[in-house]
């Protein structure tokens, strides 16, 4: 499954995504917010990255006004790698290395084609693995230690 969120400042961005992705056949579920009301970006962030942390969910995206404050929220939830993207080359290799299940846009500071090139940039680039493979298994372990106490 796939999910969408954003706050009141990623609204308008997230649905000119909403239309991308239905124009390319992906289905996805958007959990909010759906009207411009000023909210707090933390509700909407959390509902994509628990989501995925608990397995409901294979990818997101998040978008707030500058991405900052999602991606903040998203990777505080084990096995969220949430990545912040700005260009093409960042929406490469958010995926290419970093294999991000998440992908985080400002609606504030980006135009919506450069956005939805970016997320079909994400979607189309696949996770390279071996050495990088090591780099998310060692992120893992940190998750891992920091959960049963491991400071």
């Amino acid at each position: 499954m796939f999910l969408i969120a954003s706050d009141h400042g990623g609204l308008p961005m997230k649905e000119l995504i909403l239309n991308y992705l239905a124009a390319r056949g992906i289905e996805v579920r958007d959990l909010g917010t759906d009207n411009g009301d000023s909210v707090d970006y933390p509700d909407f962030g959390e509902k994509v990255a628990r989501a995925i942390a608990k397995g409901e969910a294979d990818k997101g995206i998040l978008v707030c006004g500058t991405g900052i404050g999602m991606s903040i929220v998203a990777n505080k939830f084990p096995g969220v790698r949430a990545a912040l993207v700005w260009d093409d080359f960042t929406a490469q290799m958010s995926k290419e290395h970093n294999n991000a299940n998440i992908i985080v846009l400002g609606g504030r500071v980006q135009t919506p084609e450069a956005a939805c090139r970016m997320v079909g940039i994400w979607l189309d680039t696949a996770f390279e693995g071996g050495r990088h493979q090591q780099r998310l298994d060692k992120i893992a372990q940190i998750e891992q230690d920091l959960r049963a106490g491991i400071l």
